[in-house]
């Protein structure tokens, strides 16, 4: 594709329903429908992070398996989430 330079993965675990609207209006990226249909089933936070981090954890261990080199993760100021995927891949 002409890119030369490395491409460095970056994950947000969603936590809260909010960041099904927000992330994508701000940075502009589109989440799998998969994904938000499993959010939207949820009728807590808790189960929104419990979602979230697992398709975090999934999506990290198949980047790792494709050979990515390293995985940049967003915690936005909160990284227990982050936290749980980090052990639960590494």
């Amino acid at each position: 594709m002409g890119i030369d330079v490395p491409i460095i993965p970056g994950l947000k675990p969603i936590t809260s329903l909010k960041h099904i609207a927000f992330l994508p209006k701000t940075f502009h990226i589109d989440l799998p429908d998969d994904l938000s249909d499993a959010l939207m089933k949820c009728k807590t936070d808790d189960e929104v992070k419990a979602v979230g981090v697992e398709w975090c954890i999934e999506q990290s261990k198949a980047l790792v398996k494709a050979g990515v080199p390293c995985l940049h993760y967003y915690t936005m100021g909160r990284s227990t989430s982050v936290r749980e995927v980090a052990q639960a891949v590494f």
